[in-house]
């Protein structure tokens, strides 16, 4: 069996591109347990660029996802995978740690509270123009530190979109096949 989880970000919930979609490849995939890990993170007002702050949400978000991760027989799944938004990215990577287990990871907006968490290797993709990551070069050197598969999105936000909607279809699309090729592999 496989398990596909999902994690998001504080306003980056299930119904955005990015995890609807990854969702609806997953189960394309083959992963037939899909589970969303809905944490609330009460205090969302001034977060970025405020690290005391991030790391209240990233605990909250810990804390209040344990509760969905625990029920979980680990050892009934042979492929496990973490797919992850922004804030997210560092939950599944304490998760994926927790468990010590060998999980695979689609981290979509890494944030530095992520490389604090200890992430294992996967695929990560990043805007440049993230006004969460201030330094995209640093990221890119901390995926490569924590062997982490990294595509850079040139002008992208922190949605990984741009202004032009038809170019978000475009961008979409490319990080949707990236991620259905990770989540195909052995």
């Amino acid at each position: 069996m496989k398990l596909a989880v999902f994690f998001p970000g504080i306003g980056y919930r299930f119904d955005k591109p990015l995890l609807y979609y990854s969702k609806k490849l997953a189960a394309e995939c083959g992963f037939d347990t899909i589970l969303e890990v809905d944490y609330q993170i009460k205090k969302t007002k001034n977060i970025r660029g405020n690290e005391e702050k991030m790391q209240q949400a990233y605990q909250e978000a810990c804390q209040n996802g344990k509760q969905f991760l625990e029920s979980i027989s680990w050892e009934d799944y042979e492929d496990v995978v973490f797919v992850s938004k922004s804030i997210g990215t560092a939950v599944a990577a304490h998760y994926a740690n927790h468990y010590q287990r060998k999980i695979r990871q689609i981290y979509y907006t890494p944030l530095a509270q992520t490389f604090l968490a200890n992430p294992t290797p996967g695929i990560a993709f990043s805007g440049t123009a993230d006004p969460w990551v201030p330094d995209v070069e640093s990221l890119i050197r901390q995926c490569q530190k924590s062997k982490i598969e990294t595509h850079r999105i040139e002008g992208a936000n922190h949605s990984l979109e741009v202004a032009d909607t038809m170019e978000n279809l475009k961008i979409l699309q490319e990080v949707m096949e990236k991620s259905r090729e990770y989540l195909q592999r052995k």
